[in-house]
């Protein structure tokens, strides 16, 4: 599986080089749909500027990136596009590696239930296969190298690949029962972005159900196991925030980054839901409707726990999803981490009852994002209404898309342990609705 994934990864790294080294790299970085206020390179290089000339980066209101990664980049600005690739390539190596072992153990569990009859007796073409499972690593490494949104992304030096990167690597350190490593990328991910602090449940979910510890409130062992990963967690946010200051010997980075990040003060287009509400909000109205906006990532965590918490690696999948959707300056680059999952569940195809039209849906979006920034910024025959409407599509269509997966997933679970023909008491066919 080495040779595939070698090959994989030079093929990547030769599209993004020629990229670079295109016309198309200067139009890329300018795209909304790939760079934010948040994310975007040339307030990476503005904020370097200011930190050369021994001036606060965060004195202003254009560098809104955390300490680390303009110190990082103030060693590594001359070999900026090497690293967005090795990072990008980082990415989809720890995905391949977690995705590798976690296979192992869906097939150990899978196995286990079957020599408990915990499957009900008909539903054998339900049961994953080791030759089916064999090459999905390789899919989920090849959707992230080579999907659009993420060597966009990377020609455009946005920092979302840095987070994905992260991400990767506690996603990985989770499914290799890491309570450590996946504690301290978790703090990283979370001082980078904030929102990924809600992955902290399904990590949670998945080290127990490693230790084979029950999640029981009354349970001493879940509380005690619990109060450690958070204690890990919250130290290394704390140590990392810590750093961050010594660096700067300032704490104006807390309102410049994680102040942007939840009162939303640039309203510029994005491919997110909130430019376009808050444009046209009354300002006393805002603070309001600014709470309610944001609490959309973290509201869906809770329920997700409770009907998920068998399954803690398709919550981990549904909440970067949710994440990538709600979050305040979302690019292309945080819905390409999420997409590269989808190969893990391909065994879901056959009850999803929409994949079609939602993948159309989004590829069409994806072409007219452009088209219809190019009418209303440069040929003025359209209006930011017409450019919203795409992007509200765009997130309709990923939150069906995501919704189709949620379906499907508790669909097969039933089956599996009540039986794929299901019929009533008369004898005739039933039909599976969920609630």
């Amino acid at each position: 599986m080495a040779a595939p994934l070698v090959l994989v990864i030079l093929v990547a790294v030769t599209v993004r080089a020629v990229l670079y080294r295109s016309s198309l790299a200067a139009f890329i970085s300018e795209r909304v749909e790939v760079a934010s206020p948040l994310n975007a390179w040339k307030r990476v290089v503005e904020g370097l500027a200011l930190l050369d000339l021994g001036v606060s980066p965060y004195s202003g209101a254009i560098f809104h990136e955390t300490p680390l990664i303009i110190y990082l980049f103030h060693f590594l600005i001359e070999y900026a596009e090497l690293v967005f690739m090795i990072t990008d390539v980082l990415t989809a190596i720890a995905l391949y590696l977690a995705i590798q072992d976690f296979n192992k153990v869906v097939f150990k569990k899978q196995k286990l239930l079957i020599e408990l009859d915990k499957y009900a007796p008909d539903v054998a073409e339900l049961i994953r296969t080791p030759m089916e499972m064999h090459y999905i690593p390789l899919k989920v490494a090849l959707f992230y190298l080579l999907n659009p949104y993420t060597v966009m992304s990377c020609v455009a030096k946005s920092t979302c690949s840095i987070n994905n990167t992260v991400i990767a690597f506690f996603i990985l350190a989770t499914i290799k029962g890491s309570a450590f490593l996946s504690a301290v990328f978790l703090a990283l991910a979370t001082y980078q972005s904030l929102y990924p602090l809600t992955l902290f449940a399904p990590a949670l979910l998945y080290l127990l159900q490693r230790q084979f510890i029950p999640v029981k409130l009354k349970s001493r062992s879940f509380w005690f196991y619990t109060m450690q990963y958070g204690a890990l967690y919250l130290c290394s946010l704390v140590v990392i925030i810590c750093l961050s200051f010594f660096l700067l010997n300032s704490w104006d980075f807390i309102p410049s980054v994680y102040g942007f990040i939840l009162s939303v003060p640039d309203l510029t287009p994005n491919i997110g839901l909130f430019w376009y509400f808050f444009a046209e909000m009354f300002e006393h109205f805002s603070l309001f409707f600014v709470c309610v906006f944001q609490i959309n990532v973290f509201f869906y965590t809770i329920p997700l726990a409770v009907k998920l918490k068998e399954h803690p690696v398709f919550f981990m999948f549904v909440q970067i999803a949710i994440i990538s959707i709600f979050k305040s300056y979302p690019t292309v680059g945080d819905i390409a981490l999420y997409m590269a999952f989808l190969p893990v569940w391909s065994h879901l195809y056959r009850f999803l009852r929409n994949i079609f039209i939602l993948s159309c849906v989004l590829i069409v979006c994806s072409l007219l994002f452009p088209v219809l920034w190019h009418l209303w910024i440069y040929a003025g025959s359209a209006n930011s209404n017409f450019y919203y409407a795409i992007t509200l599509t765009f997130n309709i269509g990923q939150i069906l898309l995501i919704s189709d997966y949620f379906y499907a997933f508790l669909r097969r679970e039933y089956y599996l342990t009540h039986g794929l023909y299901l019929t009533r008491q008369d004898g005739t066919e039933a039909m599976l609705v969920l609630k």
